[in-house]
């Protein structure tokens, strides 16, 4: 994995110090982009301009596409007046597709094709859709390596989550025919070697099929080699999901000896014991109901505010 160096003759990374007071890791669905509208405040995009323009590294992860990243954050960015010098990386299909822009646009895209979902299944999963589910999802064309379908915005969420079971018993399935050993949650069906190929992974937008190799974790590796590979040490990190399996950003740094809070903007799934400190909206004082991205808008506005009172 490569990165662009920080060279202010460049214009990469002038404005991050070497080793910045705090980096921030975020999921996107939830806490950055509405899980209803799917776009980004106005004001959480002036916020993470000027977080970044502070000298804060700002690093998406998610498991989005870069196409969603490019549309929904970066021109929104940009068009706020993103200066010159910033860097910032988005690390996207849960670690398996990786790329940085500045305010002149993206950068290459990066591809770990080795963790890739099989194309023919991914065609047979769009024929799935097509024919059968067209009316509550659908096929995002946008990914790299992962296999994705959303629930379209003019459905009711009760109605998606009853088809998204369906669904997902399907492309469970399709992927024991194709001999390859998968997990649903608790639904594990191992391949003829006893090994868990991928996994098919449902949110409450959305379910993505993928390798178990993929995942927050990966995300937060790539977000410390990408840092580290423009010179930066980060003193500590704040991450921030909207779902148990984003712990895991933050599990990776605890235990390689990155000093981290978690930010939780969904926390009635319920908080798990960590050994390290896991904020919610409540640490604001604000009311349990503060949730996604009203959450995130609050904590990004807090950050700013501590940097510039």
């Amino acid at each position: 994995m490569t990165a662009p160096s920080a060279n202010p003759a460049t214009g990469f990374g002038a404005h991050t110090p070497s080793a910045p007071a705090l980096a921030l890791l975020l999921d996107v669905d939830g806490p950055v982009a509405s899980p209803v509208t799917r776009d980004v405040k106005p004001e959480i995009i002036a916020d993470l301009v000027a977080l970044a323009n502070a000298g804060i590294p700002v690093i998406f992860n998610t498991g989005r596409s870069d196409a969603f990243i490019r549309e929904q954050v970066m021109a929104p960015m940009i068009a706020a007046g993103m200066p010159g010098g910033t860097l910032i990386h988005a690390i996207c299909e849960k670690g398996a597709v990786w790329f940085s822009y500045t305010a002149a646009g993206p950068g290459p895209i990066h591809v770990d094709h080795e963790l890739a979902v099989p194309a023919a299944y991914g065609d047979d999963i769009r024929r799935m859709v097509a024919e059968d589910y067209a009316s509550h999802m659908f096929f995002d064309e946008t990914k790299r390596a992962m296999v994705s379908v959303e629930q379209h915005i003019e459905v009711p969420s009760s109605e998606y989550l009853a088809e998204q079971k369906l669904f997902d018993a399907e492309a469970l399935e399709l992927m024991e025919r194709y001999g390859f050993g998968v997990v649903r949650l608790e639904h594990h069906a191992p391949n003829s070697d006893d090994e868990i190929d991928y996994r098919v992974d449902p949110t409450i937008i959305s379910t993505d099929i993928e390798s178990v190799r993929l995942g927050k974790d990966l995300g937060a590796s790539r977000a410390v080699e990408l840092l580290a590979a423009q010179g930066i040490t980060p003193q500590a990190w704040r991450t921030v999901g909207d779902s148990r399996t984003d712990y895991a950003m933050a599990d990776w740094l605890h235990h390689n000896d990155h000093p981290v809070k978690h930010v939780d903007v969904r926390p009635a799934d319920g908080v798990p014991a960590k050994p390290y400190d896991v904020l919610t909206a409540v640490d604001l004082g604000m009311p349990e109901t503060v949730i996604h991205d009203d959450a995130g808008a609050a904590f990004l506005s807090s950050w700013r505010q501590a940097l510039f009172g």
